[in-house]
C-alpha cells in the first residue's frame, strides 16, 4: 500500500508543490486498462507522454489522451526522440499546444545506441525554452558541469539518468550522483535506468527529490504490483533521507550499553 507523501515535505518544482516524488511514463504498457491500474496503484505526480505519439493533428491519439485526462494527473509532455536543439524547440512547442501546458521533459538524444543525451545541444534547447516561458525538466546524465549548466539556462530543476534508458541496471554511478546531489541545490529528479524498487529507494536515500519511470513499471509481470512497490520505495527513501541515517563504523559496537550489566555477563561481548 503506497502513501502520500507528509504535506509539508511536498515536492516543489517551479513553485508548484506536489504530493508524489514519483512521476511515471505511459509507453509500453500491455494495454491501456493496466497503465489506468498501474496509476491508481502509484498515484504520481505526473504522467509522461510524448507528442510524437499523440500526433499534432487534433483529432490524432484522441482516444489516447482522453485516457490520460481520465486518470487526473498532471500530463508532462516530453521531446522524445529529437536529436537537435531546434528539433527539440518546434516539439515542444507543439506539445504545448497540443496538451495546453508549459511544462516540458526536454529530451535532445545524441547516440542512438545509448540513448545518452546530446549535452551541447540540450544545453541550447532549455535555454531558449526557458525564455520562451517553458518550464523545463531537461534529462540529461549526471555530469556536473552540464547540470549546473542548465541551472544557469534557468532550469529549476534537472533530471540526472541513472543508467541508460531502459536497462534497469540501476545507478551505474554513484558517485557521480552522490557529488552531484552535493554540488547542485536545485531539485534533481532520477530518470531513465531504474529497473528494481530498491534503485529508486536508494537514490532517494541519497537525497534525490524524486524518480521518474516507464519501463521497469511498464515490463514487470504485474505492472500495477510494480508501480505501487516502486511508490512505497520511493516514500521510504525519503523518509530515510529525512532522519539522517548513521556513519558507518570501522569495527563492531556493541547496541546493549553494558553499564548496569552483570558483571558475570560483561566481557562477553553482550549486545544485540
Amino acid at each position: 500500500m503506497s502513501h502520500p507523501a507528509s504535506p509539508d515535505d511536498a515536492l516543489v518544482l517551479y513553485g508548484e508543490h506536489f504530493s508524489s516524488r514519483l512521476l511515471l511514463g505511459t509507453s509500453r504498457y500491455p494495454s491501456p486498462a493496466i497503465l489506468q491500474a498501474a496509476v491508481a496503484r502509484a498515484r504520481p505526480a505526473m504522467l509522461t507522454a510524448s507528442l510524437r505519439r499523440q500526433g499534432a493533428k487534433p483529432d490524432s491519439g484522441r482516444g489516447f489522451w482522453q485516457l490520460l485526462q481520465q486518470m487526473g494527473c498532471r500530463v508532462l509532455p516530453n521531446t522524445a526522440g529529437c536529436r537537435s536543439a531546434q528539433e527539440a524547440i518546434t516539439t515542444a512547442q507543439m506539445a504545448r499546444e497540443v496538451f495546453a501546458t508549459p511544462w516540458i521533459k526536454l529530451e535532445v538524444i545524441g547516440d542512438d545506441y545509448t540513448l545518452q543525451p546530446d549535452t551541447l545541444q540540450l544545453v541550447d534547447a532549455a535555454h531558449a525554452l526557458v525564455e520562451d516561458g517553458f518550464k523545463v525538466l531537461p534529462y540529461c546524465t549526471e555530469d556536473l558541469v552540464v547540470c549546473q549548466r542548465l541551472v544557469d539556462a534557468g532550469c529549476q530543476a534537472v533530471m540526472p539518468w541513472a543508467a541508460p534508458i531502459g536497462t534497469g541496471h540501476g545507478p551505474v554511478n554513484p558517485h557521480g550522483l552522490r557529488l552531484l546531489r552535493e554540488r547542485l541545490a536545485v531539485p534533481m529528479l532520477v530518470d531513465a535506468g531504474l529497473g528494481l524498487p530498491s534503485h529508486a529507494c536508494q537514490v532517494m536515500e541519497w537525497g534525490f527529490d524524486g524518480v521518474l519511470l516507464n519501463t521497469a513499471v511498464a515490463l514487470a509481470t504485474d505492472p500495477a504490483q510494480m508501480a505501487g512497490a516502486f511508490a512505497d520505495a520511493v516514500q521510504a527513501g525519503r523518509a530515510a533521507f529525512l532522519a539522517g541515517a548513521m556513519q558507518p563504523q570501522k569495527s563492531a559496537q556493541a547496541s546493549t550499553p553494558v553499564l548496569g550489566t552483570p558483571f558475570w555477563h560483561q566481557g562477553s561481548g553482550a549486545g544485540a
